[in-house]
């Protein structure tokens, strides 16, 4: 009897939404897979990666968790969820347990990202304020979204949703690429997270990489089909 084919849960990062994924959906539903597209919190490592995982948990059959940029934190974290049978990394954060995404970052210099932040407050959900980021919308399209183009690039730092900053500095209370296979995909002229962190966190999770030269973070929405043959790999790799 052959094995059920995964549902592939994508999680989105900092300073983007569910949208980011539309074209991998839709390549992805070609193919005739099941996707779901989380939309992440972005209110902290451990409350964002307990969200992805309770969507998860509630899916019936195996789950193949797809994070881009901090949305890879979050899917190292949340992809312990017993019926995670893979993990695919696009242009994102593989934490090590013990680590945050800022220590990460901090082995290497950093992208261009880190000088066009801006710095807000918003009311926190149990009261008082929370420091938030986003990026700068006029360099957005350079440090976010150099590939795309113009029009879309400022659709997408209109449409962005902010981070709070302590998510940055909490650290991963697992790993879940010690016990699933990896795979990921290191977007070459990524501006907003250095490549060398991307390329350094997929040999340590000895995943299967394919590097995209030219390609920036924006990677999904600029070639959705490069990231969709990548989930394709991993879903016939499990199935």
């Amino acid at each position: 009897m052959p094995a059920p084919v995964p549902t592939i849960v994508l999680v989105h990062g900092a300073f983007s939404d569910t949208s980011g994924w539309l074209g991998v959906i839709d390549e992805l539903q070609r193919q005739g897979l099941t996707v779901i597209a989380v939309a992440t919190p972005l209110r902290g490592l451990a409350s964002d990666a307990a969200y992805v995982a309770s969507v998860t948990g509630r899916i019936d059959g195996p789950v193949i968790m797809v994070g881009h940029s901090y949305g890879g934190a979050l899917i190292t974290v949340a992809g312990v969820t017993d019926n995670v049978v893979a993990l695919v990394y696009v242009a994102a954060h593989i934490l090590e347990r013990g680590e945050s995404p800022a220590e990460l970052e901090g082995r290497f210099p950093p992208p261009a990202l880190a000088g066009h932040l801006r710095r807000g407050t918003c009311t926190a959900s149990a009261g008082g304020l929370v420091d938030e980021v986003s990026i700068d919308p006029e360099a957005f399209p350079t440090v976010y979204a150099a590939d795309v183009s113009a029009s879309v690039a400022r659709v997408l730092a209109a449409a962005q949703r902010p981070l709070v900053v302590a998510a940055f500095e909490e650290k991963a209370t697992a790993a879940a690429w010690h016990t699933k296979p990896v795979w990921a995909l290191v977007a070459g002229a990524d501006r907003a997270i250095n490549p060398d962190v991307e390329r350094f966190g997929a040999e340590r999770a000895g995943a299967v990489v394919v590097e995209l030269d030219g390609a920036s973070h924006a990677v999904a929405v600029s070639r959705p089909k490069d990231v969709a043959d990548l989930i394709l790999d991993a879903v016939r790799a499990t199935g």
